[in-house]
């Protein structure tokens, strides 16, 4: 199997550490928030959502910019924001910054694009309420919703999706099912669904679903990496561990994964550039012994900031 070059060892973050004129370490800067989208929420909102950024330092909160302007500035637990004000039919440009607890602001994010649609001239009516919702506990963090698509007459653009009286997500018009994850263990939610048209006109909400997640802690298995494959291969004289899975469905953008090795982290890892959708694949370095026989698994950070179930375990012996 080949190896996979866009892939980088977590000492490669982006973490600006540098010494004073008198070799005094500086303060470390936060690193760019990471899995940056941004979806049309109607011809005058764009939702913009990032990974929420965890470790060292603290972050105290994130600012949004369009373009070179700053429009946001959001406390360090929220994660996404919906940008208002904007022009119908324009293609805008958005990134996100995170602060520490210190006053630093990181680098930018990577940039994420969307396009409003296309006003619609007196349009005075919203589309019908969302039927049919419907929800699966995911272990003790995490619910699956879906819902029956509404009717419009200028068509729906987005929905939103509400925790009590907050909302909490936003999905695109075409999409009938959402995940939730950040949730507590053993605890009970209701949850809604908005639709939302062009000219941002809102739904009224759909019935509630009321869903309790599984006490205690079940390893979040229903956030877990699927379709875990690993295989030992040998390169100039060495022997490593070939793998391939599936991301977790998260509402998100993973870009940071934990693989164990024999029961014990022994490396993360961190997509340097687009991570994928689809299957993902690393390889990664484990000695000369022939005959060697270890237990991998993985798995991966949510894009709230916590992480997720492992993988199936799985073992390979070198040679």
């Amino acid at each position: 199997m080949r190896r996979v070059p866009v892939l980088v060892i977590c000492g490669s973050l982006l973490l600006a550490v540098g010494c004073g004129e008198e070799g005094t370490p500086e303060r470390r800067l936060p690193a760019a928030p990471a899995g940056v989208t941004a979806s049309a929420g109607s011809a005058t909102t764009v939702h913009v959502m990032w990974n929420r950024a965890s470790g060292e330092p603290e972050i105290a909160g994130y600012e949004v910019y369009r373009g070179t302007t700053k429009v946001e500035d959001v406390p360090g637990g929220t994660h996404m924001v919906d940008v208002t004000g904007l022009k119908p039919s324009t293609p805008y440009v958005f990134t996100v910054r995170a602060r520490s607890t210190g006053g630093d602001l990181g680098p930018p994010s990577e940039r994420a694009r969307a396009t409003t649609p296309a006003a619609v001239a007196a349009d005075g009516r919203a589309p019908d309420r969302p039927g049919s919702l419907d929800g699966t506990v995911v272990g003790s963090r995490a619910v699956q919703l879906t819902w029956e698509r509404s009717a419009d007459d200028r068509g729906v653009v987005s929905y939103d999706i509400l925790q009590g009286d907050s909302k909490v997500h936003s999905v695109g018009g075409g999409r009938t099912a959402a995940v939730v994850t950040g949730l507590r263990p053993g605890t009970r939610y209701s949850f809604t669904v908005r639709a939302r048209d062009a000219a941002d006109n809102v739904s009224a909400a759909s019935e509630a679903v009321r869903l309790t997640t599984a006490p205690g802690s079940d390893g979040g298995r229903g956030t877990a990496p699927t379709g875990f494959r690993a295989s030992a291969g040998r390169a100039d004289g060495a022997y490593h561990i070939d793998l391939t899975w599936v991301p977790p469905n998260a509402d998100g953008v993973i870009t940071e994964y934990e693989v164990h090795l024999d029961g014990r982290p022994a490396t993360s890892l961190v997509w340097g550039g687009t991570a994928p959708r689809g299957r993902a694949e690393y390889s990664f370095y484990v000695g000369r012994e022939a005959g060697v026989t270890h237990r991998v698994r993985i798995r991966a950070k949510l894009p709230d900031g916590t992480w997720g179930g492992f993988s199936a375990e799985r073992t390979v012996t070198t040679g």
